[in-house]
C-alpha cells in the first residue's frame, strides 16, 4: 500500500486520464450513432426515390400506351368511316364497290405502313415458331415443316 501512496499525484494523471478516455469515448459514440441516424434516413430517402422512380416510369408506360392506341384508333375510325359510306350508298355498281374496296384497302395499309405494321408472306418458308403461328399440319409435296397456306400475313415489326 504504500508503493500507492507513494505517487498520488501519477494516480491523479491516471483517473483524469481514464476519465478524459471515457468522456473522448462517450463522445466517440455519440458522433458514429449520429452518422449512423444520417446513414439511415440516407438510405430511407434513397429507396424512397427509387420507388417513386418506379412508379413514375409505370405511369409514363401508361400514358405511352395509351396515347398510341388513341392514335391507332383514330387512324383507324377513317378507314370505318369509309366503310360505313360504302354501305349508305345505293344504287352501286359491283365495280363501284370494287374502287371502293381497294380506296379503303390502301387507306388501311396506309395506316400500318404508319404504325410499322408489315405484311409478311411466309408461303414455301420454313415455318418458324416465333414469328409463325401453325393452325394444323397437313401433308404435302413440300419440305417438312414448311408453310403451305397462310391464313393471315399481316403482322407488326
Amino acid at each position: 500500500m504504500q508503493e500507492e501512496n507513494q505517487h498520488p499525484e501519477q494516480d491523479d494523471i491516471s483517473e483524469a486520464q481514464d476519465a478524459g478516455a471515457a468522456g473522448s469515448l462517450d463522445a466517440r459514440i455519440a458522433e458514429l450513432e449520429a452518422q449512423l441516424a444520417e446513414q439511415q434516413a440516407n438510405v430511407l430517402y434513397v429507396k424512397a426515390e427509387g420507388e417513386n422512380i418506379r412508379r413514375r416510369a409505370a405511369e409514363d408506360i401508361d400514358k405511352a400506351r395509351k396515347f398510341a392506341l388513341e392514335k391507332f384508333s383514330s387512324e383507324l375510325l377513317a378507314v370505318k368511316d369509309s366503310l360505313d359510306a360504302a354501305l349508305v350508298v345505293e344504287n352501286a355498281t359491283v365495280e363501284s364497290y370494287k374502287s371502293g374496296v381497294e380506296l379503303t384497302a390502301k387507306q388501311l395499309l396506309s395506316v400500318f405502313e404508319k404504325f410499322h405494321i408489315t405484311e409478311i408472306n411466309p408461303l414455301g418458308e420454313k415455318f418458324d415458331p416465333n414469328k409463325h403461328q401453325a393452325i394444323s399440319m397437313l401433308e404435302s409435296d413440300q419440305e417438312p415443316n414448311s408453310v403451305i397456306s397462310v391464313l393471315q400475313n399481316v403482322r407488326p415489326e
